[in-house]
């Protein structure tokens, strides 16, 4: 059969997303790898899940989409949170700290936040804390 072909289409990646807006760009603080650190929190209850790192394009994604997308240091590459274990974090909001060096991320968190199967990464045994008394002033 001439014209038609027995393989599939090509695969289409995701989305462009537009670069990240300069003035917000430049408001960031950067670590030396250009990180900034994303602080996750779910938005109705203010449970903080998870700490994770965005790059300027991770941010940009995040923002153009809905969807939280972070920098893995480890893998050295974006990923965005859900694609692999369909535990998504739809974003309601995303300030930046009067600093400029991290955000705090308030998400709809769809499962577990947390690569073991937690619903937060902080879900270990709290710290040992010596209580101690406020000097009277």
């Amino acid at each position: 059969m001439t014209g038609v072909s027995s393989s599939p289409p090509p695969a289409t990646g995701p989305a462009t997303v537009p670069p990240l807006d300069p003035a917000l760009a430049a408001r960031l603080k950067r670590t030396d790898t250009g990180l900034v650190c994303a602080v996750v929190q779910q938005h109705d209850t203010r449970e903080v899940l998870m700490v994770a790192w965005m790059d300027d394009e991770a941010l940009a994604s995040t923002l153009a989409t809905g969807r939280a997308t972070y920098y893995s240091r480890s893998r050295r590459s974006l990923w965005r949170k859900g694609d692999t274990s369909g535990h998504v974090q739809w974003v309601k909001r995303v300030s930046l700290d009067c600093d400029g060096d991290a955000l705090l991320v308030e998400v709809d968190q769809v499962g577990a936040a947390c690569h073991t199967g937690d619903r937060t990464c902080f879900d270990a045994s709290p710290l040992p804390v010596r209580v101690g008394s406020r000097a009277e002033a």
